[in-house]
Parts: C-alpha cells; sequence; structure tokens
C-alpha cells in the first residue's frame, strides 16, 4: 500500500526562496518543534485537508511541468516538519521521474533513519538551523540542538555539501549578531558551504 502525505496546502510558482528555478511548495502537517515565530503555526494547528497518495499529489502538481523543466525547479516539502514524511519521497520520485528537482525543507529534528531515507531520494536539503547554541536553541524551538547537528553531519557525509543549504536567522529577542557568527563559524567547521543568513522580521 502507497504511504500518503498528509496534505496542508499547495503554493505554486515560488522562486528564489524554495530552492532552485520555479517550485512548487507542497506543505505537510505534523513537526516536532514549537517555535517562537512560526509563520505556520495556524496551518500546523490544523487537520490536513486530505491524506493524498504519490499518484494523487502528482496529478495535483504536474500542471506546472513545463515550469520545473524549463528552470531546473520542481516539488518543495516543506511544512511543518517535511521528514516526517521521508518514506512518502521514493514513491513521489518514481512518479514524477528525475526531471523534477525535489527539495526539503527541514529542522533535522527527527530520528537519524527519516533523514537517511530521505537523503536517498531528495535533491536539496534546506536547513533551518535557528542557532548553534544549544540554549539559544532550545529556547527558541523547545527542542534539541544537539540532534539537529548531529543529524547534519550525518546530512553531509551522507549527501555532500553541495546538496544542503543551511539557514541562519537573526531572530529578535532570543540571538544577537555575535551569537549568529558563532554559529557560522561553527557550521563551516562542520562541513557547511552554502549559508543563508538572514533576519527574521516581526510584523
Amino acid at each position: 500500500m502507497d504511504r500518503s502525505f498528509p496534505l496542508l496546502c499547495i503554493s505554486r510558482h515560488r522562486m528564489g526562496i524554495d530552492g532552485t528555478g520555479v517550485t512548487t511548495l507542497v506543505c505537510g502537517a505534523g513537526c516536532p518543534l514549537h517555535c517562537r515565530f512560526c509563520i505556520n503555526r495556524r496551518l500546523l494547528a490544523e487537520e490536513p485537508p486530505k491524506m493524498v497518495t504519490a499518484d494523487e499529489l502528482y496529478e495535483m502538481v504536474v500542471v506546472d511541468d513545463l515550469y520545473f523543466r524549463a528552470t531546473g525547479g520542481g516539488i518543495t516539502f516543506g511544512g511543518g516538519e517535511s521528514l516526517l514524511q521521508a518514506d512518502f519521497f521514493h514513491g513521489f520520485r518514481q512518479k514524477c521521474g528525475n526531471g523534477w528537482h525535489l527539495c526539503a525543507e527541514t529542522s533535522l529534528s527527527v530520528p537519524r533513519e527519516f533523514v537517511s531515507v530521505a537523503a536517498d531520494t531528495i535533491d536539496e536539503f534546506i536547513v533551518d538551523c535557528k542557532d548553534m547554541d544549544p540554549a539559544i536553541y532550545h529556547s527558541y524551538t523547545g527542542g534539541s540542538q544537539k540532534r539537529m547537528e548531529e543529524n547534519l553531519c550525518f546530512l553531509l557525509e551522507k549527501a555532500g555539501p553541495d546538496r544542503v543549504v543551511v539557514r541562519v536567522p537573526l531572530i529578535p529577542d532570543y540571538n544577537t549578531d555575535d551569537d549568529r557568527q558563532k554559529s557560522l563559524s561553527r557550521l563551516k567547521e562542520l562541513g557547511v558551504t552554502k549559508l543563508d543568513v538572514f533576519e527574521y522580521v516581526r510584523c
């Protein structure tokens, strides 16, 4: 029986924020963290509109096949925590073929086996590390920085640094620019070569 995906929403025609080329963001339910400024808090509090199979999801997004192939884009899985659905990715890859770029946005706050399974299928990982300081990380997310870092090291070794982008934000009231510089230094020591540095803007 095919693994189903707990679909929350689909956002089409995205450029420059969710991976290579023109992308469609597919958001799934569920997240192990409780980030203080979570932009998807409302969505994550809702039940998925439906559970979809790989075939069903493909039919929903194939309308943009031309854009994907022309720009090197494809599907970005987000959420929530995308790697909670790692078992789904293989079936979807079989359906869409190798012409689409598959990306996963992740906190890496999942069991190691989920990371391993995803690395066999996903082309690019966008890792939201928050901060490399354990106390800051826990204060902001409620989760374990150690798990994230250990999974990041594993992913860098298994997938290679060219397939991993790490986002390092400045988070008002939680970290400083000095904290962020320390995080960047630590990530470079671990072998990260692709870094996305930005600042959260509170409305």
